[in-house]
C-alpha cells in the first residue's frame, strides 16, 4: 500500500479505531513493522499487523520457550512466522478487547498453535461479529472462535518463569483489559492508554469517564518507570503519561 493511500485510508475512510490517526500514521510510516528483543530472560516481539497498524505482541520464556500471543489482529502468517522463528510453544492467545482489528487473526493462530483463546466475558460477543464489523470500514476480518476461558480482574497467567496480571480497564470497550508484568516492568495496554492519548470512547460499551477513571486509579499508580506497549503506535512509560497525557491531567 502506498503512503498516500494509507494516509487517506486512516484520515478519511476510517476514523481511527483507537486513539488518534496521527499515532497510527507515525507508527506505520516510520516502518516499524516488526521488532524484537530479549528482555532479561523473556523473548518480546512486536509485530505490527493489518491496515490499522495493530501492535501484536509475542512474549515467551527464552529458556522453556513457553509463550503467549496478544492481539493477533490480522496477517496471521506474520505472527506465526515470528512464533516459528523463535521456537515458541504458544500456550495462550490473549485479546485485550474484542474490536475486529485486534481479533481478526485469532482463528488462524489458535488453529495453527493449539493455543487457548482468552478474552473478557464482556467482550466475548465481539468475536462472532468481526467480519461484519470490518466491512463497515471497507476491510476484512475472520470471525473468531469462542474463548477457552475468560479474563477477569486479578487473574494471573504464567508462561515459563514469567507471570502477567490482568487489569480490567473499561471505557474503550466494556471488557477492555491490560496485562501487567511486574517483574519485567512492562504493561501491554491495548487500546486503553497510548503515548499522550487514550482510546476512543464513542463505540458500543465506551465511556470516557470510565476509561479515564480506570487509567488514573489502576495504571497511573504503577511505577513511573513501567514501559507501556499500546495497541497502536509507539511505546511510552507510566511516568511520561502522568506528566504529558492531556486526557489524564498531565
Amino acid at each position: 500500500m502506498s503512503r498516500n493511500r494509507l494516509k487517506t485510508l486512516i484520515s478519511s475512510r476510517i476514523p481511527a479505531i483507537a486513539g488518534t490517526a496521527l499515532l497510527l500514521i507515525g507508527a506505520l510510516l516510520a516502518g516499524c513493522r516488526h521488532t524484537g528483543q530479549k528482555r532479561g530472560t523473556m523473548i518480546f516481539e512486536t509485530i505490527v499487523v493489518g491496515e490499522l497498524g495493530v501492535n501484536c505482541y509475542l512474549l515467551a520464556d527464552s529458556d522453556t520457550k513457553e509463550g503467549i500471543v496478544i492481539d493477533p489482529g490480522a496477517e496471521a502468517e506474520k505472527v506465526l512466522a515470528a512464533v516459528k522463528a523463535n521456537g515458541v510453544r504458544v500456550l495462550y492467545v490473549l485479546n485485550t478487547h474484542g474490536h475486529f482489528d485486534h481479533i481478526g487473526g485469532n482463528r488462524r493462530v489458535t488453529e495453527a498453535t493449539g493455543a487457548g483463546l482468552m478474552i473478557s466475558r464482556e467482550d466475548e460477543p465481539f468475536l462472532s461479529q468481526a467480519a461484519r464489523s470490518a466491512t463497515m470500514y471497507g476491510l476484512a476480518a475472520d470471525n473468531s472462535p469462542p474463548p477457552a476461558a475468560y479474563l477477569a480482574e486479578g487473574d494471573s497467567i504464567r508462561f515459563g518463569g514469567h507471570e502477567l496480571k490482568v487489569i480490567h480497564i473499561p471505557g474503550h470497550s466494556a471488557g477492555g483489559c491490560c496485562f501487567y508484568l511486574e517483574k519485567e516492568g512492562l504493561l501491554i495496554s491495548g487500546d486503553s492508554l497510548f503515548a499522550e492519548s487514550i482510546g476512543r470512547t464513542d463505540l458500543p460499551g465506551g465511556s470516557q469517564a470510565q476509561l479515564v477513571g480506570a487509567i488514573r486509579t489502576k495504571l497511573l499508580t504503577l511505577p513511573a518507570e513501567t514501559r507501556v506497549f499500546p495497541g497502536h503506535g509507539p511505546a511510552t512509560s507510566i511516568g511520561h503519561e502522568k506528566k504529558y497525557n492531556p486526557y489524564l491531567g498531565g
